[in-house]
């Protein structure tokens, strides 16, 4: 039940509702056990089944129930006797009427309170995992389906609220009117109680057995539904590579299995889920019958007045509903746990990504970046991808990556923000370990324009502002005219305000990338990162791109990973990459001289062109 502790420690947040619905759940459990009860010896005073009772006791006491009865007893005879019996009647209906009304009321109360901590919950439960996973490194999310993870923050959280927040107030309300009723009845009949006791038990064991198996199931179903999510996402993804390749049908074949998969366990646990009601009841009412030859013998004996039993057959009664609501809502609880557990495991993932004490802060680069004998590998089950890397990024200086698919030239790129840290070596940026500067320092100085646009679904101007703060409308325009993107921007409907949808799929790919550079001006960032994306640009959106990069690079130190080599031609140094290592280094007239690795690139670029 650590889950479920930890799905209740959110209920810290909402202190002042929960009470509220806590009171509110024991003045209904009060309203429900006690108002009948209350009212047994009142009736029967009333149509004579009992002497009316004409002297009060001697003395009361608080811990004499017989003493407390018989002055109860006493005022009760007494009120009948003066207000006469057509009218002590209807003030004995008024009552019972008062007090469901008032049990009701405080019912729809603690629902009233507990609406907003139910959805507060969820809602505090999809933040942190969302935060959280913004918050891991990049290498999770290179294992991880992303299918899977959307999954988890969609369905698998709406299930926590609908398995198990959704029964908290039976939870808080129906243990008060267990344990009052049952209180009833140790006090009218101990050895009745003990004996009912044993087959509670015997119930609770059953249905115990039958909800680790919801569990399991539950666990099953949600992993299923991640992979049906994920296949979703992946289609709706390659939908262009579907059509072109005639896989329609081959697809929702995939699907259908994976479909039908997810029905026949969900079927099952269905099955498990709704045995509940029935199995409860037939328990229940197993337990009556006995309970019923039980106390008949006891009454038939002697050692127990009918009308005794009659009031324990009445309390047990009050057990039964509660117990039963109590038992769906722990099947639901353990359909529920199987989500969250999804859920933890996200948010149980540690990140190694993360400040150091006493890191250091920031401002500028004022010497560059060094990486020496730099070595990497994704995780221990995969082979490395940099071996022994060393070179000097200075400031100011531009140094391009070249070399065929594999390399590793992007993966150097990304060591260098801390999207990952080194396996072995180290990579300083004035002399200091990256590990040493607080994140957020360290990355806001860097520019970063990625082969592919990543833009989101939003307006033009949040997408160039994006993740800044305190920035004016005219340095947006003027970031936007130095990308060369001002022209088409001001061409679009609602200019700067025009939405470009789901990653920007309403501009062109030379569009999309000039406001990608629009981004890193505005940024204004020390170091540039451009992994150049103009090679599936027509040529004059390319010519715009690459003008718009020379200005973005202008008086700052870059690191270019090179797809036409033609662009990196004036580069302070070039690196040949081949397999994760260094084959060559050198400018380019110099490596072209060599007739290495380098200048065969070249030759090959130039002949595929």
């Amino acid at each position: 039940m650590n889950s479920f502790r930890r799905l209740l420690g959110y209920l810290a947040n909402y202190r002042g509702l929960v009470t509220l619905a806590i009171v509110s759940n024991v003045l209904t459990a009060i309203f429900t056990v006690v108002a009948i009860p209350l009212f047994q010896p009142f009736l029967e005073l009333l149509f004579e089944q009992v002497e009316p009772v004409t002297e009060a006791p001697a003395e009361v006491s608080i811990f004499d129930v017989e003493s407390i009865g018989q002055q109860a007893n006493f005022w009760m005879s007494e009120f009948i006797a003066t207000a006469g019996k057509e009218t002590a009647l209807a003030w004995v209906c008024g009552f019972i009427l008062l007090s469901f009304l008032f049990k009701n009321l405080f019912r729809y109360a603690a629902l009233f309170f507990m609406s907003p901590v139910r959805s507060g919950i969820v809602r505090d439960l999809r933040n942190h995992l969302y935060a959280h996973l913004l918050q891991l490194p990049m290498g999770y999310f290179t294992e991880e389906r992303k299918g899977n993870l959307l999954s988890r923050i969609t369905s698998d959280v709406q299930e926590v609220e609908s398995s198990i927040l959704n029964v908290l107030e039976a939870i808080f309300r129906e243990p008060f009117i267990i344990v009052g009723a049952l209180g009833y009845m140790i006090i009218t009949s101990p050895s009745l109680t003990v004996f009912v006791f044993g087959l509670m038990i015997f119930t609770g064991v059953v249905i115990g057995g039958v909800g680790k198996q919801l569990k399991r199931s539950s666990t099953v179903i949600q992993e299923k539904l991640g992979d049906i999510v994920s296949r979703t996402e992946e289609s709706l993804g390659g939908l262009r590579i579907i059509k072109s390749f005639g896989a329609e049908k081959y697809q929702a074949g995939r699907f259908a299995e994976l479909n039908d998969s997810y029905r026949h366990s969900l079927v099952r646990l269905l099955w498990r889920r709704d045995l509940s009601s029935p199995l409860t009841e037939f328990l229940g009412i197993a337990t009556v019958a006995l309970l019923l030859w039980y106390g008949s013998r006891e009454v038939f004996s002697g050692s127990m007045e009918a009308s005794t039993f009659i009031s324990f057959i009445f309390a047990f009664y009050m057990v039964i509903d509660p117990a039963k609501n109590l038992s769906k809502a722990w099947y639901n609880i353990q359909k529920g746990l199987g989500a969250l557990d999804r859920v933890e495991e996200v948010l149980d993932l540690p990140n190694a990504i993360v400040d150091n004490q006493g890191a250091r802060t920031r401002d500028a680069v004022e010497t560059g970046l060094s990486l020496r004998s730099v070595s990497f590998q994704y995780s221990n089950h995969t082979p490395e991808v940099l071996y022994d890397i060393s070179f000097d990024l200075p400031k100011g200086k531009v140094v391009a990556l070249a070399g065929g698919s594999g390399g590793g030239k992007s993966t150097i790129a990304d060591l260098l923000p801390r999207f990952y840290d080194p396996t072995s070596g180290s990579i300083t940026l004035d002399g200091h370990d990256l590990r040493d500067y607080r994140l957020k320092d360290l990355r806001d100085r860097f520019g970063i324009v990625s082969q592919e646009a990543i833009l989101f679904n939003d307006t033009i101007y949040n997408n160039i502002v994006f993740g800044l703060e305190n920035v004016t409308p005219d340095q947006v325009e003027e970031a936007a005219r130095v990308a060369n993107a001002h022209d088409f921007i001001t061409a679009t409907p609602a200019g700067y305000q025009t939405n470009i949808g789901d990653r920007g799929n309403k501009l062109s790919g030379g569009q999309r990338q000039r406001l990608t550079i629009a981004r890193a001006i505005l940024r204004n960032p020390d170091v540039l990162i451009l992994d150049e994306a103009t090679s599936a640009l027509d040529a004059e959106s390319e010519r715009l791109v690459q003008d718009a990069l020379q200005k973005l690079m202008a008086g700052r130190t870059a690191l270019i990973i090179a797809h036409r080599l033609s662009t990196i031609q004036n580069a302070d140094e070039i690196i040949v990459l081949d397999r994760g290592r260094i084959v060559e280094r050198g400018t380019h007239l110099g490596l072209l001289g060599r007739g290495g690795a380098y200048s065969k690139l070249v030759a090959l670029q130039a002949a595929n062109e």
